[in-house]
């Protein structure tokens, strides 16, 4: 069986490609790009992916694009010419926008986030809800594809762009909502209009009764009125005593966290000095 040319090959490295902004460890900061790059794994491409973290972070990424239903990449590899990737995703229709828009805009908090720039971490329930998963429910949703040779899926081409992806959600969150097939504008100008509408309906219910002081509570209620002292409300039932300290310490402790001066300022018999004039001046 003959070894394909590509195994062994050297990178080709460039300049001015697109870096991973994390060193080492884990990428991806937000829940949501830690629940994307999650999801990959959990398709049981773990040790693909890794492959491309590398690549990641070396920029051999040249330009990365999302666009509604697929992400587009070029990728510096072993060969003189870059490599195109595509991660394709299915687009929502009008109809699961409307549904999720309306249930997004009937909670203050919810769109109170996307209009702020954050995804609410209950936006993956409400796509659910609607019977439209916000991201890929199985790998099989995902159509991924890149010009080099390797036969493997995600090739570290495609897991390099994966890894980029996760953090341009990072980012901008609204960029998910993109793949899905809605544009951050017209997201939030449908939020801005239902919630307008929430706020009219609001204004025409029948006006709540007025909040009763304390002493014709009981008149307007039928419920008799405790007996409490009311000038003693805002007051602790016991005095308040200070709190003890939760721990002391040696007077010389910050010392103890310096390095050893230079040689130049005495080196450690500085510190031997300052300790002990710490310790005997206590006042």
């Amino acid at each position: 069986m003959s070894t394909p040319e590509y195994w062994g090959a050297r990178t080709v490295r460039v300049e001015g490609g697109i870096r991973a902004r994390s060193t080492r460890g884990a990428i991806g900061e937000s829940w949501w790009s830690k629940r994307f790059l999650a999801v990959l794994e959990s398709f049981a491409l773990g040790t693909r992916l890794t492959r491309g973290r590398n690549y990641a972070r070396a920029g051999q990424v040249l330009d990365l694009q999302v666009l509604p239903g697929s992400v587009q990449a070029t990728v510096q590899g072993s060969r003189p010419q870059p490599y195109k990737v595509s991660i394709g995703l299915a687009v929502f229709g009008d109809d699961v926008w409307s549904v999720v828009e309306r249930a997004l805009a009937a909670e203050a908090l919810g769109a109170a986030k996307l209009l702020a720039g954050e995804l609410p971490p209950h936006v993956e329930d409400v796509f659910l809800a609607a019977d439209a998963p916000l991201f890929p429910a199985r790998f099989a949703d995902l159509a991924m594809r890149c010009t080099c040779p390797d036969q493997a899926v995600p090739c570290k081409h495609l897991a390099a762009t994966c890894y980029l992806l996760a953090e341009r959600f990072d980012a901008d969150p609204f960029l998910i909502l993109l793949w899905r097939g809605r544009t951050r504008d017209d997201l939030l100008s449908a939020l801005r209009a239902l919630r307008t509408g929430v706020q009219e309906d609001l204004e025409v219910l029948p006006a709540e009764p007025a909040i009763s002081p304390i002493g014709t509570a009981g008149a307007l209620t039928g419920v008799a009125e405790p007996d409490v002292e009311i000038e003693r409300f805002w007051l602790p039932p016991v005095p308040l005593t200070d709190p003890a300290p939760s721990f002391a310490t040696e007077r010389d402790l910050l010392l103890r966290q310096l390095p050893t001066p230079p040689p130049e300022v005495g080196g450690a018999e500085t510190l031997r000095v300052l300790r002990r004039w710490y310790r005997q001046n206590r006042s």
